[in-house]
């Protein structure tokens, strides 16, 4: 800590501490060093800011690296997905894989000589008035050592997915065998010619059902709202490419109608499959609801063969076997709970005027969420994926360096 004290602030004496000592941050304390952390973080930097990743994994980008599947793809092209100040290699695909965008990242952070503090959990995060800085109070390290931090300034890059979503199933307990969350399957390879109930007809459940499907497992979903489902891409460009460029042009209920006709004519109806499509257009749903299509990458095809069965809402699960709600019952091997992720934000952060305690969203919704006040932002929240977070990260940093150049001029900060 002496040696982390030296590099990064000042030690700072503070009678109102429990250990009175403190660790001075110049720049702004990031928490989370996913892709958004990442991007403000150079984002400053290229503006001669300094800033602090505090990260509780072992490593960057940590969903990417120990929660994802294998056969993962970015579902964007790679132009949509690319952080700011650096392009994707241009050897990289249209569809970069999984291990080649964490590639990406960590010579995204080499690049901009990114260090973040690794094994650090955010306990608890405050605004302290009588001084004017975050106070950010983290565990960790090989002795769980209790570290604080202060600063001006607050970056939550957390984002939307830092926390599984467990549901609740009524006889769950007692189903007997493997129940596993997306965020610990790898690959169809401990399921071969087994019956999988995949839960959550996301992006996720549509994919792990393809791959179970690639490995001789007999894959079952579990479809218990409406979804849509787009192909990833019409007419060799891709469905998000297309939607991006209509709306420039016409309102989003248009673009929705152009949408739903072209996905029609490529996948057909989806709704005879037991997929069935909302009321609302994906565009306009994915606004209000932050509901995400999904974009098909060969599952549809393997519903269709039979490969696949869909079921509708659980009802319970039994000893190796679930009955659903309109009466069926089946026998299965394993679950997977394709069942998402929350943001964690309400679990450390104790000044929720900018942030929904329900959710953990900014209670403004893009693109005025990413600052709150007091030095309080927001980044990888937009729904948007990695476009919006660059948008984000953009603004973050050029909020900030207005902001110190003003300190350093007429306002030098001690406590």
């Amino acid at each position: 800590m002496e040696l982390l004290t030296e590099t990064l602030g000042k030690r700072v004496h503070d009678p109102y501490m429990e250990e009175s000592r403190c660790i001075w941050i110049a720049g702004p304390i990031i928490v989370g060093s996913g892709p958004s952390g990442l991007a403000t973080a150079a984002c400053l930097k290229s503006k001669g800011v300094s800033s602090l990743i505090l990260e509780r994994s072992n490593c960057i980008a940590s969903l990417w690296q120990l929660k994802t599947y294998d056969r993962l793809r970015l579902h964007l092209p790679k132009h949509f997905c690319e952080l700011p100040l650096m392009s994707f290699p241009s050897s990289y695909p249209t569809y970069p894989t999984k291990q080649q965008f964490v590639q990406y990242l960590e010579s995204y952070t080499k690049h901009f000589g990114l260090n973040p503090v690794f094994n650090q959990t955010v306990e608890d995060a405050k605004f302290d008035s009588r001084c004017g800085v975050w106070r950010v109070r983290t565990t960790g390290g090989k002795k769980e050592e209790i570290a604080e931090y202060a600063s001006p300034w607050l970056v939550v890059a957390t984002g939307e997915n830092a926390e599984e979503v467990m549901p609740e199933i009524d006889g769950i307990a007692g189903f007997g065998g493997p129940i596993l969350h997306t965020s610990s399957y790898k690959s169809g390879e401990m399921f071969r010619e087994k019956k999988v109930l995949v839960v959550g007809c996301g992006n996720s459940g549509m994919e792990v059902c393809l791959d179970l499907c690639n490995f001789n497992a007999r894959p079952s979903l579990v479809v218990r709202d409406a979804v849509h489902v787009l192909p990833q891409e019409m007419l060799g460009i891709s469905t998000f490419g297309i939607s991006t460029r209509l709306l420039k042009w016409f309102p989003v209920q248009v673009v929705d109608r152009f949408l739903l006709r072209m996905s029609r004519l490529v996948l057909g109806d989806t709704d005879r499959l037991g997929l069935v499509r909302p009321k609302l257009g994906p565009l306009e749903r994915k606004i209000k609801c932050g509901k995400t299509p999904v974009l098909d990458v060969g599952t549809l095809a393997k519903i269709r063969s039979g490969h696949i069965k869909v079921y509708p809402e659980l009802k319970r699960v039994m000893q190796h076997s679930a009955e659903f709600v309109d009466g069926k019952v089946d026998n299965f091997d394993a679950i997977i709970l394709a069942t998402g992720y929350k943001s964690n934000v309400p679990m450390w952060l104790k000044d929720m005027n900018m942030f929904c305690e329900k959710d953990g969203f900014p209670r403004k919704p893009f693109p005025n969420g990413w600052k709150g006040e007091s030095g309080l932002y927001a980044v990888g929240f937009t729904k948007l994926g990695l476009l919006g977070a660059a948008i984000d990260a953009k603004k973050i940093a050029e909020d900030v360096a207005v902001q110190q150049n003003f300190l350093k001029k007429d306002h030098p900060q001690h406590c």
